[in-house]
């Protein structure tokens, strides 16, 4: 009889340490990644490809369950509508998590209303924060009045925050007292997790890789700093053409073309942020160059890392990774 972690989802086995679910011993109910990363922060990367995950996601949609699909609202995709490739007949819940990164300013409302006008292919929309229980019994609520049978699926892209708000979910409203391995590190679920909640069967699905996100990118520290562990205080700054911002020796912004403009900064407060003569300094000008045009109130968006907020028409050139993706979007706040 096959076991699976009860962290990561991967069936156990102990033939082959260099392979996802190494035990020492089969009746651990967590194989060796997920100890390390649960007792000692220790992370062993794992590659699985996006197709396996994805064939997941269709054997999913072949069930027509309800979906919860986890969204981290500082790095809400710019092809949000793309996950109904693969569960085109769904409901789909999104749930926008991490409400505790952005300002307590920022009403539920808003950004409600926000992505309720700009898609239209799923049911609902709901912000809360896993890591803060916020808003787990309104979505408990909807989850009964959207479940078409007794299994609820929970998707999203890997860091989202699918295995804190499984956690949370379990700690609140399930006799089941065991968690899932949750890690800052990307591909932290490797298979389908099942777990019994009141009426229904909640299920963890592997995290999609995304690969234009930052944190693929980067060194563990530099994630860590990435991370947003708390109310994100923002900084803004007003550039002027020809002037550049450096956000903490990975990414550069300079501000080719338009009036003086109001750059607001909402990223993890443990990054260093600081204005330059950009005509002057050619720091960081050996990265990738993408340039992008603005339009009246957009954010500049860097997968992973957060946004910036600006107000007025110009152009910017952003130096960084070549393969992080980075866009423009209408403001989200």
């Amino acid at each position: 009889m096959t076991k699976k972690c009860l962290g990561c989802g991967a069936i156990l086995q102990d033939n082959n340490e260099l392979l996802e679910g190494y035990v020492n011993d089969l009746s651990n109910d967590y194989c060796r990644r997920c100890f390390k990363m649960k007792n000692y922060g220790e992370y062993e990367v794992v590659l699985k490809s996006n197709e396996e995950y994805i064939d997941i996601l269709k054997k999913v949609g072949k069930t027509r369950s309800l979906i919860l699909y986890v969204v981290d609202l500082l790095s809400v995709p710019s092809d949000l509508e793309k996950i109904r490739e693969y569960l085109p007949n769904n409901n789909i819940i999104v749930i926008l998590n991490k409400k505790d990164a952005l300002p307590l300013s920022v009403k539920d409302e808003k950004i409600v209303d926000y992505f309720n006008n700009m898609y239209k292919s799923f049911v609902k929309f709901i912000v809360i924060s896993a890591s803060k229980n916020y808003n787990l019994d309104r979505l408990m609520k909807l989850i009964k009045e959207y479940r078409t049978n007794q299994s609820v699926y929970v998707v999203g892209n890997t860091n989202a925050g699918k295995s804190t708000l499984i956690n949370a979910i379990i700690n609140n409203y399930s006799i089941e007292n065991s968690d899932i391995t949750i890690s800052p590190m990307p591909s932290t679920t490797l298979n389908t997790i099942k777990m019994k909640i009141k009426d229904f069967y909640l299920i963890d699905t592997p995290g999609l890789v995304d690969y234009g996100n930052i944190l693929n990118k980067v060194t563990k520290d530099r994630i860590k700093r990435i991370s947003v562990k708390k109310e994100i205080k923002p900084k803004t700054y007003q550039i002027k053409s020809g002037q550049a911002l450096i956000i903490d020796d990975i990414i550069r912004i300079d501000y080719l073309e338009g009036e003086k403009n109001s750059f607001t900064v909402f990223m993890s407060n443990d990054l260093k942020i600081k204005r330059i003569n950009g005509k002057r300094h050619d720091y960081l000008k050996d990265l990738s160059r993408k340039d992008l045009s603005l339009r009246y109130h957009e954010d500049i968006v860097i997968n992973g890392l957060g946004f910036i907020k600006t107000t007025l028409e110009g152009k910017v050139a952003v130096y960084i990774d070549k393969d992080v993706d980075v866009f423009v979007r209408k403001s989200l706040i």
